[in-house]
């Protein structure tokens, strides 16, 4: 068996992926984390780490060239085994690298699948998954195509962007053009979608080798698009296990991220189930573990760390070894979240046995319960949201996005 000290790099834009780092440290592994000078006084998991790189400013203004320069230093006395990407916006930034420092890994082709909305769309649609109807936004005519042939209303969202930041909802043709010409030069970096009501669901997997090892389907009770434009409460849970819904969404996963040239890793894809006709669509996909404490819920409902066994993968293939993912509990378990005006909001009379997990962020209340019946966290959230909404949820303007990925 080959022992020897792999040494990974890892990426990340935010305060995340502290799991991560240290299962790959403590499977006997150097790890070095690059980040932003703006994180420098969160608590990373130093003593995992061998050491950390700040850039200047935070994503989009990182100087890439530098970060070439930099990581191509660190190469001199190190053979870099990988480059991770922790986060969505972090994705560009190591395709970059491994393609111009040939270190294998996803590449910037396929990188786009999973961070360009119009990306994804097309290579869905090409491999026969079903996706709303939608448009870029590059050609007057097509877009005349789309709005006098597509029933409204429908969406406009920004094509490298996460979760639900800067989609605008359009309901005629007039408006859609109004907010087209307003985007001005940066009309390229959208894309117009049909809306489609329904529910919206999230698969959130683990991949070794082209292989879907692990998938786990929750569904949101409110949607990250609802919570970004209306505020209020986040709550999500995990489905009933082979349910109709948690087989088809598992099939249509399968079909992405096989379309999508996924090899190994985390992946959190999103679909919905359109009310109308009861099928299901793909929205979008990312190479990574799924934000909003959604890791914390899906270990909650199966046992399965996914920070932690995407380092074991990680740690497998570098070192040419086999993984096995370990036995999945089949239990269930919810989150719910937001923003709070206490900094330190006191949750204590939340009581009950199912509580599992405290959101530990200042100026957020939330938690995760567990249960083995499907029906009991589901009771928990609804009660645990209307007694958050009367006591501590507050709300904030959503960011306006002045530049783009």
């Amino acid at each position: 068996m080959n022992t020897d000290t792999k040494t990974f790099i890892c990426i990340s834009n935010f305060f995340k992926g502290g799991d991560f780092m240290k299962q790959l440290n403590e499977l006997g592994n150097k790890v070095y984390l690059i980040t932003s000078e703006k994180l420098k006084e969160k608590p990373w998991p130093q003593e995992h780490l061998e050491e950390i790189f700040y850039m200047s400013g935070q994503d989009l203004d990182w100087n890439l060239e530098h970060l070439l320069l930099g990581v191509a230093d660190l190469m001199k006395s190190n053979k870099i085994e990988s480059i991770i990407a922790l986060d969505d916006y972090d994705v560009e930034k190591a395709t970059f690298l491994r393609e111009n420092l040939r270190i294998p890994g996803m590449g910037q082709t396929t990188g786009r699948y999973f961070r360009d909305k119009l990306a994804m769309r097309k290579r869905a649609m090409d491999a026969g998954v079903l996706v709303p109807a939608f448009s870029a936004l590059f050609n007057d005519e097509e877009i005349n195509h789309f709005a006098d042939n597509v029933s409204a209303p429908w969406v406009l969202k920004p094509r490298s962007e996460a979760s639900a930041n800067g989609i605008i909802k359009v309901y005629d043709k007039e408006n859609l053009w109004n907010h087209i010409h307003e985007l001005g030069e940066n009309r390229s970096r959208y894309l117009v979608e049909q809306f489609k009501p329904g529910d919206v669901y999230h698969a959130d997997g683990l991949n070794l080798e082209g292989k879907t090892l692990s998938c786990t389907v929750s569904k949101y009770l409110s949607t990250p698009m609802e919570i970004s434009q209306g505020g209020g409460i986040f709550r999500s849970a995990n489905i009933e296990y082979n349910s109709n819904d948690d087989k088809a969404i598992q099939k249509a996963n399968a079909q992405v991220m096989k379309a999508f040239g996924m090899k190994s890793g985390a992946t959190h894809t999103e679909f919905i189930k359109n009310r109308e006709d009861g099928e299901i669509y793909f929205l979008e996909t990312s190479s990574r573990v799924g934000g909003a404490h959604l890791a914390e819920m899906v270990e909650a409902a199966t046992g399965i760390n996914l920070w932690a066994e995407w380092a074991k993968i990680e740690n497998a293939l570098a070192r040419g070894q086999e993984y096995q993912l370990p036995k999945k509990r089949k239990e269930y378990a919810g989150i719910v979240l937001t923003l709070s005006k206490f900094e330190k909001p006191d949750l204590s009379s939340f009581d009950d046995a199912e509580v599992c997990f405290r959101v530990p962020l200042d100026y957020h209340a939330g938690m995760i319960v567990r249960s083995k019946k499907h029906a009991k966290v589901r009771e928990l959230l609804d009660n645990y949201a209307e007694r958050l909404t009367k006591d501590f949820s507050t709300t904030a303007d959503p960011e306006q996005l002045k530049k783009f990925h």
